[in-house]
């Protein structure tokens, strides 16, 4: 497939999965046909000596330009491993020039309630539209669960078996994991499920094949629409941001919270932690032994 193309569908993922702004994905285009014009052979192809090659060109920019034209390279080979167009991602080894990391969007708990209240409202009653069930259900596993799109869109329509608490989802590099199933998502599923086609395959049939990652995040902001929330500020991406930040904000462990999104790194899941720098201190001054003790000799207050 040409560079054009493979660029082409990165940046629809970019755009549905990440919910990427136009700016964001105008740069990323100019800075993968420009990377795919300087290296020898396809873009698709390059190794990491001639990623290395280019980056080196680089340097004459300023550190942030440079930084986000490695991020490009990071995510546009990152998607190629998961289309399974790569076995390897060469942009890993390239160390990123030094800058603050920018922190992830969020929403706050009244914009998740919003949309819960949005998507309640609407797949209520004796016989709710059947898109209406699916958007629920869509919902509760985004937020309740963590699922990157790509994961969501695709589950079988045996994700969900007996009375199991948990999914088993295949994430990145192709790696299973258990997500939690809430009971929320349990009854929406049940209600869900005799309302898909006989035979279907998938858990979010759509034709021949299910749910896309475009149309999932174009269903996302037209709930937001309706339930009065910024639909530029709501994707499915983000709503993984929420599921994230809210679990820490409420005493989640980091690295249960690493297994649940499946991160291989757990340097990738600290960046939720800038959110709750007020309950760390709450708990270092509660519950660290220090806090317990009177004075400077380390002894126990008396009683």
């Amino acid at each position: 497939m040409s560079d054009d193309a493979l660029i082409g569908r990165f940046l629809e993922m970019m755009a549905a999965e990440r919910g990427a702004s136009r700016n964001t994905l105008v740069a990323y285009r100019r800075d993968l046909e420009q990377a795919a014009e300087w290296v020898k052979g396809p873009l698709g192809e390059a190794d990491a000596p001639a990623l290395r090659k280019l980056m080196a060109d680089y340097q004459s920019l300023a550190a942030s330009s440079a930084a986000r034209k490695l991020s490009a390279l990071r995510q546009f080979f990152a998607f190629l491993l998961d289309e399974g167009d790569r076995t390897d991602n060469p942009a890993l080894d390239i160390a990123r020039p030094a800058t603050q990391r920018p922190l992830p969007r969020i929403l706050t708990h009244a914009d998740v309630e919003r949309l819960f209240e949005q998507a309640g409202e609407e797949a209520s009653g004796e016989a709710p539209p059947a898109a209406a069930v699916r958007m629920l259900l869509l919902l509760e596993l985004l937020y309740g669960s963590g699922l990157r799109a790509s994961e969501l869109v695709s589950l079988p329509r045996r994700a969900i078996a007996g009375t199991s608490e948990y999914l088993i989802v295949r994430g990145k590099g192709d790696k299973e994991r258990l997500v939690p199933l809430s009971q929320r998502a349990r009854e929406a599923f049940d209600r869900w499920l005799p309302l898909i086609a006989d035979g279907s395959l998938w858990l979010f049939p759509s034709g021949k094949a299910h749910v896309s990652r475009v149309r999932l995040f174009q269903m996302l902001r037209e709930l937001a629409a309706r339930a009065g929330v910024d639909p530029a500020a709501v994707s499915p991406h983000v709503l993984r941001h929420a599921f994230a930040t809210h679990l820490l904000e409420g005493g989640a462990d980091l690295r249960a919270l690493q297994l649940m999104l499946g991160h291989a790194d757990i340097a990738t899941t600290e960046i939720y932690t800038h959110v709750d720098s007020r309950r760390l201190v709450e708990l270092v001054n509660r519950r660290h032994p220090l806090a317990n003790m009177d004075g400077v000799d380390g002894k126990a207050p008396s009683a």
